[in-house]
This record gives C-alpha cells, structure tokens and sequence, in this order.
C-alpha cells in the first residue's frame, strides 16, 4: 500500500490517497460522501450531507479569529473515469493504483482524480489540522460537478455566512480564474432502421489521439475521434455502400474523444478499394494533425465473410450526415477576454444502439444567448434527420467581478510569498463558482489549484512540488484573513 511519509504537504497526501481507494466517479459518490460524513464525525465538526451526496463541513474560527469574516474552501468529490486499453481496473468498486514518478503523483493506466480530489484533500487536512490559524471554515464538497454541476445546482447553502470563497478546480500555479463559461450537455438520438445483410466484416479504428479536457484543451485543436470517424466513413461510403454493425467513440462528453471504433459490412469485390481508403486517410490524417495529435492511426482489421443486423443504406446515410455536419470545437472567439474561446462544443460520447445513434455533446459558452443557439443548431440537425435533442445540467456562466476585494488580497499574500505577481484571468471551462454566486448574493470568489497535468487523462499527472507552494499560499492566505 502506498504511503506518503516525508513528501510534503504530508497530511494533504495521505488524504488524497485515502479519497484514491475510494470510488468516486461521477454517479457513484455515496461511498466517498459517507467518509467525509464519518471524517467529520471522528473531529466533532458540524457536517450536513444531502439527498444527493452533497457535504458541508464546518470548523469554527480559532483563537483570535471569532470576528473574522468566514471563508468558503469549496471543491468537488467526483472524477472522470478515464483508462487505457487494457486497464483491468474497474471504476464502480475498484480505488486508484497511485505511483510517484519524479515530482508527479500519476495512477497507473487510469486518470489520476487530481481534478478534483486534491480540493478535498486540501480541505480535509486544514479541517484536521490544531496548528493553522483560521477563520471559520465552511468546506463545500459537491457531487456530480464532471457531468453538469448536478450537485452544485441542487445544494443547499442557505445556512452558510461566508461571503469570500476559494475553489480549488484550477489546475495551472499561479493561476487565479475569476470568471467561466456557461455550459450544459446535450443529449441527441437520430434514428437508424437494420436489415440482415451478408459481407466482409471490416474493424475501423481511429485512436492515438491526445484528447483533454473539452474545456481547458480545446484551444489546442486536438482532433476528436467520433468527428474524423464520421470523415473516415464518408471516404468509403463516396467509394461503395456498406453496413454499420456497430459504432461506439468517446466515455465523457468533456473529455475530448481519443479512440472511435465502427464495424462496417463490405462487399467482397471492395475489399482492396477499403484497404486503400484506410490508407489514404491515416497519411492525410497523419499530416493535418502532425502537431496536435501527432499520434493518431486510422487503421482496419479485415474478417471473414459474415453476416449480421447492419444498419440500411438509408440509415448509414443518416449517421454519416450527422457526423459530417454537426459542429465541433471552437465557434466563436471572445471580443472582450483578448485571445480567449468564447463558445464551443465537443462530442464527447457517440453509441450506435439497436434502433438509434445516440451522442452527448458539451456546449460551452461565456455568453447565454449564445450558448441557446449553439443547442438549436444541434437540435435542427437531429431533428431533420427525424431525431431529437435534450439539454441537461445547464449552468450558468461565472461572470466577471469587477470590485472585488478578494483579488487584491490573495495578490498580496502570493507576492509576499513567491516575490511574483500572480495572474488573473477567466476560462473556458466549466466552475461551480457561477452556480454557486447565484445561490449566495455577492460572492466574491476565485478558483486555484496546483499544476496538474493532462487531466481527464490516464497521462493525467499532479506535481508535488507545486501541491506543496499551493498549500503554503492556502494556509498563509487564511492566517492573514484575521
């Protein structure tokens, strides 16, 4: 078992690891929302846990900070659940296999949860701690945050005090977010009809992509496996019709797809023309992509002759269609944050049922009215095709404060500590902080974290170096709240 003696901040570790042997991917939260229960039991502080899993936390002030105003440290306790082929680690009952490498704390061929378990640990050892200086503390820990900020929409927070909040959901040091994108998931279904039909049984794959975070790497243009999947088939299907057994791409609609897969039904005397297709789209794919996703293969396993419930002519065209009109990745620029996405989207999951092809797509935006018309165009295009579109976990955007007290105050402490500016700026991404500054009236907040690579990736990695300067600037941040 691993342990984490003498790697500082000690304490932050062990609760990290602790949270690790946990399940706690999205949906599956009531075992790691019962430790935080049962860690706030055992250090008698006042704890609320809510239908949906939701914790609040509470520890009073300590001595000589009883008039201080009260600070929100918020975070959330689920995780994208990505892995490597071959991962045998089952996310629903299995904990994380933790390594250190170098600086980086990884997890073996999975995503390591850093995003967002290094808040609750963070959280967990202020709250256990008798030696830090505070004042109240009013810990938010949120479920559901990676699927649509579920929980933080639902929660309850009337009964806090607390008007200044730190969220730890940032993953660049010295970097302070104060402000994000708007954003919800959008649900689609376009429906396909089968028929028995006889051929050869191609395997398409198209993987080796980078992928990332839908939010924060969108930016860097990585290619989207389910999209060039679409372009794939459409190559073959301008050459010779064919059947769709099968069609399945991406595990989450905010992690950018890596891998897409189709099984498709050939003609025998087509067999070569295929062949050559794949060929012809892994070298042009290859050279578009040589410096976003300079791994990326498209590739093709032949069979036998076999038959089988394939989608019709009709239906293929469908599936086609959607994937070659449904827009992807950046659609507008912002005109007031100088080189910042405003609006997006990322197809993130695409699965070929029986009678229909369903997707979950997410929609970012930093502006509203944009961000409608980013689902009507998506709803227009399934429902041409007969289907039907369903927006779910719409959260609004964090906007921009413009007289905040916070940002001057968590200036000085991080120049006092590091003899550096820090930087301030809004994201693409999706935080609780918009969902949460609708619910407490004047909020002044802003979100941080320490440097915590590829996440929602098994490449994800969180620098221990860097989790142990954002815990000095944490605790010396809240020693000077007195």
């Amino acid at each position: 078992m691993m342990t984490f003696e003498n790697i500082y901040p000690e304490r932050v570790f062990y609760y990290f690891g602790e949270l690790a042997k946990i399940p706690h991917g999205s949906r599956n939260t009531k075992e790691i929302s019962d430790y935080l229960v049962q860690f706030a039991n055992e250090h008698e502080l006042f704890c609320i846990q809510d239908e949906m899993n939701n914790v609040i936390i509470i520890k009073e002030a300590t001595a000589g900070y009883e008039t201080a105003a009260p600070v929100i440290i918020q975070g959330h306790m689920d995780m994208v659940c990505e892995k490597e082929n071959g991962c045998t680690i089952d996310f629903t009952k299995d904990g994380l296999d933790l390594y250190i490498d170098g600086d980086f704390l990884k997890a073996r061929g999975t995503t390591l949860g850093g995003d967002d378990g290094i808040a609750v640990a963070y959280a967990l050892a202020l709250l256990e701690a008798s030696d830090i200086p505070h004042p109240r503390l009013e810990v938010i820990v949120t479920v559901d945050e990676e699927i649509g900020m579920l929980g933080a929409a639902e929660i309850d927070l009337s009964m806090l005090k607390g008007r200044t909040m730190l969220n730890i959901d940032s993953d660049e040091e010295g970097t302070f977010i104060c402000g994000c994108a708007g954003g919800m998931s959008v649900h689609t279904s376009v429906p396909v009809t089968r028929t028995r039909q006889d051929g050869i049984k191609f395997i398409i794959t198209v993987n080796g992509l980078s992928g990332g975070h839908s939010g924060v790497e969108i930016d860097k243009e990585h290619g989207n496996a389910d999209i060039l999947m679409g372009r794939v088939l459409k190559c073959i299907f301008h050459e010779t019709p064919f059947g769709i057994l099968s069609l399945q791409g991406g595990m989450k609609d905010n992690a950018i797809p890596r891998e897409c897969t189709a099984e498709i039904l050939v003609s025998e005397d087509k067999k070569d023309a295929v062949n050559e297709i794949i060929k012809q789209m892994d070298a042009i794919l290859k050279k578009e992509l040589v410096s976003s996703d300079s791994g990326i293969t498209v590739s093709c396993t032949p069979g036998g002759s076999t038959e089988g419930n394939a989608l019709d002519f009709s239906s293929v065209n469908r599936v086609i269609y959607y994937l070659r009109t449904v827009p992807d990745g950046i659609l507008h620029m912002s005109q007031q944050m100088n080189g910042q996405v405003e609006t997006s989207l990322n197809l993130g999951i695409m699965k070929l049922t029986e009678d229909a092809l369903t997707t979950v797509t997410s929609v970012r935006s930093s502006v509203g009215t944009r961000k409608a018309e980013v689902y009507d165009k998506l709803a227009a295009v399934v429902e041409m095709l007969g289907g039907t579109a369903e927006a779910t976990g719409d959260y609004p955007a964090w906007e921009y404060k413009q007289d905040s007290a916070l940002r001057p105050a968590v200036e000085k402490v991080y120049e006092k500590l590091f003899h550096k500016k820090p930087v301030f700026e809004t994201i693409h991404a999706g935080l609780e902080c918009g969902l949460i500054s609708e619910k407490i009236k004047d909020l002044d907040c802003v979100s941080f974290g320490p440097a915590n690579y590829d996440i929602h990736t098994p490449k994800e990695r969180l620098s221990i170096s860097s989790t142990g300067r954002i815990w000095d600037f944490l605790t010396e941040f809240l020693k000077e709240m007195k």
